[in-house]
């Protein structure tokens, strides 16, 4: 892209973005899925999990044709990949374990620690806004195969700020970063959420990557295949 001196901070997708999407369905749902009733089992006691057990129950209620037991529900939601923020929430304490036990190791593409440092040199900050939870966002970024790149991300955010294909929740990222929507350019692989933070008024740009769902040639947004493509000048501070 070319240099904007008004771009303040760069939000980013995860999945298919800074993240192949094979390692998301391919590794992470599928150890969540295998786990999920040893898990609930052995820790249905703990507060934090007793928590997201009620959120559960709720979401269970309003969810036509859902199964009875919470374990059932959560594996006929995880096959449906719900986006139910409880689900992300029971997810995230699975990877937990698992991120613990040296099982589970975060992917990034090879582009994408590089261009967390440029940025930060350039005085950018970086924000996350996943549909996973803050927690499971904090465990990929902090146990990746590059090594821990929490230090490189200032911010997350996960749908307990609203939904990804809603206006409503960029505007509500600028406002908690303390910037103008338009002072931010958010990168995702997912047009509809392209459309939301266009909406919002930030700047947009689609990711490209191998293994993403075919986006068609009409889309408005331009492309990059790699963050290399995202250029942006030295920033003097506000």
């Amino acid at each position: 892209m070319s240099s904007n001196a008004a771009l303040r901070a760069i939000v980013l997708d995860i999945e298919g973005t800074t993240t192949p999407i094979a390692f998301v369905y391919e590794t992470l749902f599928p150890y969540a899925r295998a786990h999920v009733r040893t898990f609930l089992d052995s820790r249905r006691d703990d507060a934090a999990v007793s928590a997201v057990i009620e959120h559960l129950r709720a979401d269970q209620t309003s969810d036509t044709g859902a199964p009875a037991s919470v374990a059932e529900y959560v594996e006929w939601a995880m096959d449906r990949d719900r986006k139910s923020t409880a689900l992300k929430e029971l997810q995230g304490l699975i990877w937990a374990d698992g991120y613990a036990r040296g099982e589970l190791n975060g992917e990034v593409f090879p582009d994408v620690v590089p261009a967390l440092s440029r940025w930060r040199d350039c005085g950018l900050d970086v924000a996350i806004f996943s549909s996973g939870s803050v927690l499971a966002q904090q465990l990929l970024f902090g146990h990746s195969n590059a090594g821990d790149l929490t230090p490189l991300v200032r911010w997350h955010f996960d749908t307990t700020t609203g939904p990804k294909t809603s206006a409503e929740s960029y505007a509500r990222i600028a406002a908690a970063i303390g910037i103008a929507p338009r002072d931010a350019l958010f990168i995702s692989d997912a047009v509809p959420e392209l459309d939301a933070a266009s909406a919002a008024g930030m700047q947009t740009r689609l990711a490209d990557r191998p293994g993403n769902r075919e986006v068609p040639s009409s889309t408005p947004y331009t492309r990059i295949r790699t963050f290399d493509e995202v250029r942006v000048d030295r920033m003097t501070s506000p």
